[in-house]
């Protein structure tokens, strides 16, 4: 978005960056545990943010009618306006999901969400190989999302990566591995870096605006036991899938009636769990939260 086109027009509220300084630590905190982990050292990761900032700097805050300039990019952003020549037009970081994650998520979505695919609890059939006349099968949902990649290609794959299972009738069965991409799939990467840029993106528009624009929501209680956060837990994956199902079954059939256009939609739902002291909330920081605990908080 440029500036000219939204919120990011308007002057930034008095002292932003200091009030930002705290939920930006708390933020990245689990991120740069995880560049450790990867092996990302941290000199990989300011050269990735010099190139981020130079790049949202040139494309997002761009003036209408005026040329987006060296000199304007570096005192947006702080680096030296030599550095910033030599970064401009390096492009973005790909938004585009590679083309086996798409076509993974599209079949996996029609099998949960059109009638002839599930059960008369909305629940994923299992499928033949092939079947007679306009019968579901395995075949017949692949090629009503794609006549570019055979069924059995997909089938091959889908066995080696524990998508789906054969039972003794043959037939192929979507199982929850299908959900969440783990161990060496590398949808997974993908996911990471889409899901968090969306609930993100959400929360940084709800707070640079005059009102939240988008629902950014949790319910949240603390110093109760680990096996209470673990029943919680389990009921809420139990809650998060039913909506996630329901929303899948009304988009994919509006799909149908759909013009289609540019425009992009995500529904997501998280779930968190940890000791108190685990993420730098001591025992102490804790109690405070414990009368109001379970309030829904957001952004707003």
């Amino acid at each position: 978005m440029n500036a000219k086109s939204g919120p990011k027009a308007a002057a930034p509220e008095p002292n932003a960056a200091a009030k930002l300084h705290a939920p930006l630590a708390r933020l990245l905190r689990p991120l740069v545990r995880l560049c450790i982990r990867s092996g990302m050292t941290f000199p990989a990761l300011a050269q990735l943010l010099r190139e981020l900032f130079v790049n949202v700097a040139e494309h997002d805050f761009a003036l209408e009618d005026k040329e987006q300039t060296d000199s304007r990019v570096s005192l947006l952003t702080g680096i030296h306006r030599k550095e910033v020549a030599r970064l401009r037009g390096a492009g973005a970081p790909v938004h585009e999901a590679p083309a086996a994650v798409s076509l993974t998520s599209a079949v996996i979505a029609r099998w949960l969400a059109a009638p002839e695919f599930t059960d008369s609890k909305g629940e994923p059939l299992a499928l033949p190989r092939t079947a007679e006349g306009d019968a579901p099968s395995f075949e017949q949902l692949v090629a009503s999302v794609t006549k570019d990649v055979r069924p059995r290609a997909v089938l091959d794959e889908w066995v080696d990566r524990k998508l789906v299972t054969i039972n003794a009738a043959d037939e192929i069965e979507l199982v929850e591995a299908a959900f969440v991409p783990s161990g060496a799939d590398d949808s997974k990467w993908h996911y990471l870096g889409r899901n968090l840029h969306d609930h993100i993106a959400a929360a940084a528009e709800n707070v640079s605006g005059p009102a939240p624009r988008f629902l950014e929501r949790a319910v949240h209680y603390n110093n109760i036991s680990p096996k209470l956060a673990k029943r919680l837990e389990a009921r809420s994956r139990e809650l998060a899938m039913d909506a996630l199902k329901t929303a899948n079954r009304e988009a994919n059939r509006a799909l149908a009636k759909d013009k289609g256009g540019d425009a992009r939609w995500n529904f997501g739902i998280y779930i968190y769990s940890e000791d108190a002291d685990e993420d730098g909330d001591g025992k102490e920081g804790a109690k405070e939260g414990r009368k109001d605990g379970g309030k829904e908080g957001g952004s707003a």
